[in-house]
């Protein structure tokens, strides 16, 4: 297997196409999809005319299943919005081509994101002879694969793991969101959610922060957030008793989170403006920057990881295993910003391991259910370095205390 197809060409999409285009060696056929050509353009001229392009609604399955059909690949690479998950698997399931993506499925009029929707594709991605990987981004994706490691390699029994996502970055602008604007604030405002002691307990939105020193950053303010990483590692990882998930926010950020939110404009829901049915956060996501515009002046770092708590050999362990990452580097890299790097790494990798036959399976899988050591090795290699560091009874006290 040689031949993929990558639907959605903004700052992720981006960056998988032009890493695999840097490993043509297990990349032979590279074609690019999405909604706006002229970001396909881009990427086919950035690369020299190695990516061939095309122009799709990943919304409508049947013209997904054209693209499929016409370019007949090995693997369908999802880089594009999280509603469209469940339409590009449908059209993997009507032509029997693999499936990967980095975000778990969720509705357009609710923000509410799941793995049920997904999971429910088990039977007919297995009937079909089929594999669908789910959330190999970083958070999900890396995240989980830190887990499956840990739990593989480095403890016996894990009893609490906390996911810490720190950008330290600066990109110079007054507000903007290093991913899709419609997606990070309905993440971010949505209700927080933690499992402890086999069940979920809701919180308010960022109503819950912590001090948590990230490595090559130093310490952070970082909030409690649920994330959909933990529904899936609450299923898979063995022993666990309590698993939460902090990011960090500027100042700043939260500043222009609370007016935009106060003034009615990060509503899903439509309103009637001028005879026309607008939703106000579509409207705001249209006035901000473009994620992939952000990379030129970008410094700064990201520190990602996982600190975990549990037995070795009868005895209490704790560690974080994390990844650092930097703003201008990966922008000489691949013309992109370090968040866009990190979520398009791990998915090239996915599909390395997919094409490799290192991860096979016939259903439906998140990542932390396949081997992580083979994934972890290459990623290194393809610009991910991942490290581990043993945690002494002081560290991170005030996030391991509560």
């Amino acid at each position: 297997m040689d031949s993929i197809v990558i639907i959605g060409a903004g700052a992720a999409g981006s960056v998988v196409a032009k890493k695999a285009v840097m490993n043509r060696g297990v990349f032979k056929k590279i074609h690019l999809a999405s909604r706006t050509l002229s970001k396909c353009e881009k990427v086919q001229k950035e690369t020299n005319g190695a990516v061939s392009i095309s122009q799709v609604d990943a919304d409508d399955s049947k013209q997904v299943i054209k693209l499929i059909e016409a370019q007949k690949p090995d693997l369908v690479i999802n880089m594009a919005l999280p509603y469209q998950d469940l339409a590009i698997m449908d059209a993997c399931l009507a032509t029997r081509v693999h499936y990967l993506d980095t975000a778990n499925y969720e509705p357009k009029d609710v923000a509410k994101f799941e793995y049920r929707w997904q999971w429910a594709y088990q039977e007919r991605f297995q009937k079909a002879g089929i594999m669908a990987v789910l959330g190999c981004g970083f958070d999900p994706g890396m995240t989980n694969i830190y887990c499956a490691y840990a739990q593989e390699k480095l403890f016996d029994e894990i009893n609490f793991i906390d996911i810490v996502d720190c950008n330290a970055g600066d990109h110079g602008k007054s507000f903007a969101t290093n991913f899709n604007p419609e997606i990070n604030i309905r993440e971010v405002t949505q209700r927080g959610k933690y499992w402890k002691e086999g069940k979920w307990i809701e919180i308010d939105p960022l109503s819950i922060s912590k001090m948590i020193d990230y490595p090559g950053v130093g310490p952070k303010k970082s909030y409690l957030i649920y994330h959909e990483e933990e529904e899936s590692l609450v299923k898979n990882i063995k022993g666990l008793k309590q698993i939460r998930f902090w990011m960090t926010f500027s100042d700043n950020y939260i500043k222009h989170l609370d007016v935009l939110q106060s003034v009615g404009m990060t509503r899903i829901d439509p309103i009637m403006y001028n005879g026309m049915e607008i939703i106000p956060l579509q409207f705001l996501k249209a006035l901000l920057p473009e994620p992939s515009s952000l990379a030129e002046n970008y410094t700064g770092k990201t520190s990602i990881g996982c600190i975990f708590q549990g037995k070795k050999n009868g005895k209490p362990v704790s560690c974080f295993i994390y990844n650092v990452c930097d703003h201008a580097e990966t922008n000489r890299e691949v013309g992109a910003q370090a968040v866009s790097y990190t979520t398009g790494v791990p998915a090239l990798t996915g599909a390395m391991m997919m094409l490799k036959g290192i991860w096979k399976g016939q259903g439906v899988f998140n990542v932390e259910q396949l081997p992580p050591v083979p994934f972890l090795e290459e990623v290194a290699k393809q610009g991910l370095p991942w490290h581990t560091q043993q945690l002494d009874s002081g560290a991170q006290r005030d996030l391991l205390a509560a």
